[in-house]
């Protein structure tokens, strides 16, 4: 099978280690015949990587849009900020596109993506993972197959880790809402999806409740200092510690920090010291939630209530959906999904594959972006499982979140759509 050709904007954590890693073990699938990076040292290991020679090797995605049409695919992998107006440009120039999520931090933006799309009739696909795990394709069967009855309520946990709190959303690219997205959409946009695929109704209703109740200056230990490498007299009590998280308890999340052409066990101590990993989480410019809950109402009556919060040891989603005829429980950590039937009173217990990156999903979709590039049924790749038309669903439900959190009300979801 001859690979499809493709471009990565953004070479970063996930653009080499999720994207690229995958056309290395698939190079029938994927070919990466160029990429933009503003990082020197990023764009030169992803080029290294896949063989780019340097005249396709673009500092910014403006110079690399500005060429004439140079393959058939784009990857966006762009912080938040990054994603609307690549695409826009990208699909006037003819690429089919695979976008990281949230499309983008404007709910606007996010629907005029999608008629560009359409009116270009291009694929734009949406990087919402969890529809291709073995885990909640699973999941999904259970609840078409009429096990459970018809579904009336459901609880859902976003268990985000401690740890993955203070990396991503305290010191890290995803703190500031200003400076990325909120929390709910950053975070949780994965979350809203997976509930309307598997309920298979739209969100009429949405309230919502959190803040960020401890990552805050007035709550930093007497005599803590700016950096957990300075001395900190409580360091060795804290579990935020970022000596006791990239040195000590989770080594793997010190790659995340380490320079890229300079991976050593000094270059992460250099980190600590210099960068913003090794900052006081208590002394950083974060703003986003560390705890939220949002309470739905879907077509149907179907009510739903989600959690999302920090302060977990486990990262992990799991999930209770209550039917008529019998419930499922779900966690994702262990692949386990349990259904007791309330007639026969049987109980089944099922763990289902994982994979490589979230649970298998990454590769699942990339799979998926590869066939839909080659495919000519234009029904098939405007309507995909996680094409922006569809997608969009889910974004709008975490800014009406957002916006119910922040004013303290229910949002009506047609009347919010009108709106924008």
């Amino acid at each position: 099978m001859k690979p499809i050709q493709a471009a990565l904007i953004g070479a970063g954590g996930r653009g080499i280690e999720t994207f690229g890693a995958f056309a290395q073990r698939n190079p029938y699938e994927i070919q990466f015949i160029a990429v933009a990076e503003p990082n020197p040292e990023r764009r030169a290991q992803f080029a290294k990587q896949h063989n780019i020679p340097t005249e396709r090797q673009f500092t910014s995605w403006e110079d690399l849009l500005a060429r004439p049409q140079l393959c058939e695919a784009l990857i966006i992998a762009t912080m938040d900020r990054l994603h609307y107006a690549p695409t826009m440009a990208a699909l006037d120039t003819g690429y089919d596109i695979l976008l990281e999520k949230p499309m983008s931090n404007d709910p606007s933006e996010c629907l005029q993506m999608v008629q560009k799309a359409q009116a270009q009739n291009r694929l734009l696909m949406i990087c919402h993972v969890l529809r291709y795990t073995p885990f909640f394709s699973a999941i999904k069967q259970f609840v078409d197959s009429g096990i459970l009855g018809e579904i009336v309520s459901v609880q859902h946990n976003e268990n985000v880790g401690y740890y993955h709190q203070a990396h991503s959303f305290t010191r890290g690219n995803w703190r500031n809402s200003q400076l990325s997205s909120p929390m709910i959409l950053a975070k949780c946009c994965h979350d809203m999806d997976i509930l309307v695929w598997l309920i298979g109704k739209r969100c009429q209703k949405i309230a919502s409740f959190g803040d960020l109740h401890l990552f805050k200056p007035e709550n930093a230990p007497v005599g803590a200092p700016a950096r957990c490498t300075d001395g900190c007299p409580v360091e060795r009590q804290c579990p935020y510690s970022a000596i006791r998280i990239y040195i000590e308890e989770h080594q793997s999340w010190g790659d995340f920090i380490k320079p890229v052409m300079d991976p050593t066990e000094e270059s992460k101590w250099e980190a600590l010291r210099e960068g913003p990993y090794g900052r006081c989480v208590y002394r950083c410019d974060n703003d986003v939630v560390d705890h939220q809950v949002i309470s739905m109402e879907f077509e149907g009556g179907v009510t739903v209530a989600f959690t999302m919060c920090g302060f977990t040891a486990d990262i992990s989603r799991s999930l209770k959906i209550m039917g008529t005829k019998a419930e499922l429980r779900a966690h994702m950590e262990t692949n386990e999904i349990e259904v007791r039937d309330f007639v026969t009173l049987n109980r089944q217990v099922i763990h289902t594959a994982t994979g490589v990156g979230h649970g298998g999903g990454d590769d699942g979709l990339l799979h998926t972006f590869s066939r839909l590039v080659r495919s000519t049924d234009p029904v098939e790749r405007l309507h995909s499982l996680t094409s922006a038309s569809v997608s969009v669903q889910s974004h709008l439900m975490a800014f009406a979140a957002e916006r119910a959190r922040l004013e303290k009300r229910v949002i009506d979801l047609e009347e919010f759509a009108r709106q924008i």
